[in-house]
């Protein structure tokens, strides 16, 4: 016999004529079959795999930065921006590049906001207060400023393709009277600790895009939420794993489990699938961290025995942003461009740099071997071995 679903919630009919979905409060019925629980297994091990072995990398603080840009990247190519992660990485290191500036903007909102979160969650915890001020960071001068940056909606938004209106969309979430109510529910939830907090949050994940708060930048949002309740309930050392790679590879697979559990009341499948995505991005997180890190070692082999410090110092920046200006590194050293350019044409005699641009002191290098395993995409398959050479 099958066990029925838990209802996710009811449909209201508006008198506008429209049909909108109010989702359920948090949190359902789970029956714990063997699936679930078997996914449940796998992420706890591979996340608590990455927060040990993470948190004894030799400098986890160099790959925050270029990891939560990739995470930029990937979240915000989901809503359709076309920004690639070496055309952020080139803007941010002074390059001028040919890509929308409005493109650009968006991705690097996204860094401010998720860097903001973690900052914020010192003085103030996960919160409907904080949801509202990372919008305000993620919407600030980007397409879609105009959808009340920092305020939850007092219209009625919703989903479809391109042109659609409130009757045919493909979904329409609560309407603005009952925004509060739901609201006020899932701030509630954010705080029980009765359920796994991997579950916990991928029922919160899925019920603030059920209830589509904000008139735009809702995925956003909604994904930054995920590392934020990471870093909140200590479960990361340092904020190294994000979701969006596996949402934006697996991206029908996303839209389909979310619409299930909403249709059909399939949580089960909806949490399997979030799970299975924790897994893989612990495992890809730590073996693109432990690559870097081995090729930083290799580098910082290379130039041992230097009387100078500039190319250890050149190659902690590199860690951080593997696109640099010379003329910038000097500024921001406080050393003489000359003695930097001789750093540089060090590494690029080691092959560790390769010049992409030349206009006498404004040329352009780029570690394109540390690039390309930034830029890798997500590996969605288990891995079978790992090197665990830090040194």
């Amino acid at each position: 016999m099958t066990t029925p679903k838990k209802i996710p919630g009811r449909n209201i009919r508006c008198p506008e004529g429209y049909t909108a979905f109010v989702p359920a409060p948090l949190p359902p019925e789970i029956l714990w079959a063997p699936p679930l629980i078997r996914a449940l297994s796998d992420a706890d091990r591979t996340l608590g795999w990455l927060a040990g072995e993470g948190g004894r990398l030799p400098n986890p603080h160099l790959l925050i930065r270029p990891f939560v840009r990739r995470e930029a990247v990937l979240s915000s190519r989901i809503e359709g921006t076309q920004a690639t992660l070496g055309e952020l990485l080139a803007a941010e290191a002074g390059v001028a590049i040919e890509r929308s500036p409005d493109d650009l903007r968006e991705v690097a909102n996204y860094v401010v906001a998720l860097e903001y979160g973690i900052r914020r969650l010192k003085t103030l915890p996960l919160s409907l207060r904080l949801i509202r001020e990372l919008h305000e960071k993620l919407m600030k001068g980007v397409r879609g400023a105009h959808a009340t940056p920092g305020e939850f909606r007092r219209s009625q938004n919703w989903i479809g393709s391109p042109g659609c209106t409130l009757a045919n969309a493909t979904y329409v979430p609560p309407p603005p009277s009952d925004l509060a109510e739901c609201l006020g529910q899932m701030e509630k939830f954010f705080h029980d600790k009765t359920l796994p907090p991997l579950v916990q949050i991928a029922l919160l994940h899925y019920q603030f895009e059920a209830i589509h708060p904000f008139l735009d930048g809702n995925g956003r949002v909604g994904r930054l939420l995920i590392t934020l309740f990471l870093v909140e309930r200590l479960i990361l050392p340092t904020p190294l794993l994000y979701l969006s790679a596996f949402f934006e590879a697996t991206r029908r697979d996303y839209y389909e489990r979310l619409r299930a559990v909403r249709e059909r009341g399939e949580w089960e499948e909806w949490a399997e699938y979030f799970l299975t995505g924790v897994a893989r991005q612990s495992e890809d997180a730590l073996g693109r961290a432990e690559r870097i890190n081995q090729l930083v070692a290799k580098w910082r082999h290379e130039v041992a025995g230097s009387s100078s410090k500039t190319p250890v110092k050149l190659i902690d920046l590199l860690a951080e942003n593997p696109y640099l200006k010379a003329n910038k590194v000097a500024e921001r050293l406080g050393i003489a461009f000359t003695t930097v350019q001789r750093a540089v044409e060090r590494f690029e005699k080691l092959g560790i740099l390769k010049e992409i641009s030349r206009a006498k002191r404004d040329r352009v290098y780029c570690a394109k071997t540390l690039l390309s395993i930034l830029e890798e995409p997500a590996q969605l398959t288990p891995r079978t071995t790992s090197t665990r050479n830090f040194s």
